[in-house]
């Protein structure tokens, strides 16, 4: 039977993380960003179906690839990010079903009906965005998820011979604890929550 995570660890990923905007000097050592995959993917999907894809930008090229499709506000802090990762899902994940759910044709469920296709891969896509997030977290780094691009021009500039579409950026590093925001507040249990 599983036990809960000491307190320091609940603290570290939840609890205590903040979004980070600024950023150390320091990489993200590519071991580490294997590291992160490896925990990422054991995180549940919905018939194992995996449709994130994920693109790890660290080197300077691939920076000012990436610089043209940022908004203005989000510009700095993806430059000085030691690695922005590009959360994206392949449209055509069902694909791999054959492989990644033995147990029935799942694959048919979704070639069938695009919409449905399309809300899967989203929807477990950004599950798996998540996951990255906390388990970037686990792993000691911080986090600043965005959504401030183009989508249309980035999808052209990264994806444009593939079946992978953008869903989000996601900067990770070691943050500036001394420039974080103070945290804001949270709706409490009553008021997001119900029981029935």
């Amino acid at each position: 039977m599983a036990t809960s995570v000491s307190n320091e660890a609940l603290a570290q990923i939840f609890t205590e993380a903040h979004t980070h905007t600024t950023w150390q000097d320091k990489p993200v050592p590519d071991t580490l960003i294997k590291q992160l995959y490896e925990l990422t993917k054991f995180g549940p999907t919905s018939a194992n179906c995996c449709p994130a894809r994920f693109v790890f930008v660290t080197s300077q090229e691939g920076k000012e690839k990436l610089k043209p499709c940022l908004s203005s506000g989000n510009l700095e802090q993806t430059m000085t990010a030691p690695c922005t990762v590009i959360v994206a899902f392949d449209a055509e994940f069902y694909e791999q079903l054959p492989t990644l759910f033995p147990y029935a044709d799942a694959r048919s469920w979704f070639t069938s009906s695009p919409e449905a296709a399309y809300e899967t891969a989203m929807r477990n896509g950004s599950l798996q965005g998540a996951y990255l997030m906390y388990a970037a977290r686990a792993l000691g780094l911080d986090t600043g998820a965005m959504s401030g691009f183009n989508p249309t021009l980035l999808n052209e500039t990264f994806f444009a011979d593939s079946t992978w579409k953008v869903n989000f950026l996601l900067n990770i590093g070691y943050g500036d604890g001394k420039k974080v925001h103070k945290r804001l507040p949270r709706l409490s249990f009553d008021e997001a929550c119900q029981v029935r």
